[in-house]
């Protein structure tokens, strides 16, 4: 039995700036927070206001885009470019506790999508919650949005 709540909804898109990457599973605990960085340092070049992380898995070969939400203007800048969340109805569910333990809300929503015979859509992504101090002292606070697409 799962401790998540599977959420299903439509979405509008989010903006983003983001870095486009290829990694393997094992590569992504250092990609993704290397990506963060390299997008925040852009945003911040521009004096451009920016939100939480995001990280969109486009596919199995994870091929990814990873970076920030936009929250005014951007210019694209060598690799950092725009790009968008994906559209439409999504199953989505909360994980709090440390990034090592998103494959189980990933894994919940695969579950809720084959009990209610759901077909998703292929893109996947997370959305990390602005980092706050008290994590530190206790990870299992720490926020992670997932969302799929739902075909």
């Amino acid at each position: 039995m799962s401790n998540y709540h599977v959420h299903f909804e439509q979405l509008d898109s989010i903006p983003l700036a983001v870095l486009r990457r290829q990694a393997r599973q094992a590569e992504l605990s250092r990609v993704v927070p290397e990506c963060c960085g390299l997008v925040w340092n852009a945003l911040r070049a521009q004096h451009a206001k920016g939100g939480r992380h995001v990280a969109i898995y486009w596919d199995d070969s994870i091929r990814l885009e990873v970076g920030a939400e936009l929250e005014g203007p951007f210019t694209e800048d060598g690799q950092v470019v725009r790009s968008m969340t994906p559209s439409g109805t999504v199953a989505w569910v909360t994980h709090l506790g440390p990034y090592n333990g998103l494959g189980a809300a990933h894994q919940a929503v695969h579950d809720w999508a084959k009990a209610g015979n759901h077909r998703l859509a292929g893109p996947k992504w997370e959305i990390y919650g602005h980092w706050k101090e008290e994590w530190d002292a206790d990870p299992s606070q720490i926020r992670t949005d997932v969302f799929y697409l739902v075909k």
